[in-house]
């Protein structure tokens, strides 16, 4: 199950990503524009969901497309969450003992690269770490 301390590895190896410490919890931006989070059981967030995030670690990802948080939610529905609020749309929430670290790693590179400048992907993307065709 990964933790916080493997989603910090894998925002520190992201050019230009900064850790910031939130009233909910734990948030990650590049170049001020937020990218993943530390989901807190805010009074907004239905019930249901609200639940389950006081219970355990959820984290919050952009995402491209609204389309692309429905694709998710519904291919693997014990894993994310259908709804959080509607602010910062879009976006996804994942239950974080229940993703896989391969899985987990793809949805931060690719919130990361929603809200970076294309001079930051570049840089990711031809350093050994990036994107290889």
């Amino acid at each position: 199950m990964p933790t916080l301390d493997d989603l910090r590895r894998i925002t520190a190896e992201l050019p230009g990503s900064e850790e910031r410490a939130m009233t909910g919890g734990a948030a990650w931006f590049v170049r001020r524009k937020l990218f993943a989070w530390e989901c807190h059981p805010w009074p907004s967030i239905a019930e249901d969901m609200r639940e389950i995030i006081a219970r355990e670690l959820v984290v919050g990802v952009k995402v491209a497309e609204p389309d692309d948080a429905l694709a998710l939610v519904e291919m693997e529905p014990g894993v994310f969450l259908r709804s959080t609020t509607r602010w910062g749309e879009p976006k996804v929430a994942f239950r974080m003992a229940a993703i896989d670290a391969d899985h987990l790693r793809e949805l931060v590179i690719e919130a990361w690269r929603v809200q970076a400048p294309r001079y930051l992907r570049r840089e990711y993307d031809e350093s050994p770490l990036g994107w290889k065709p």
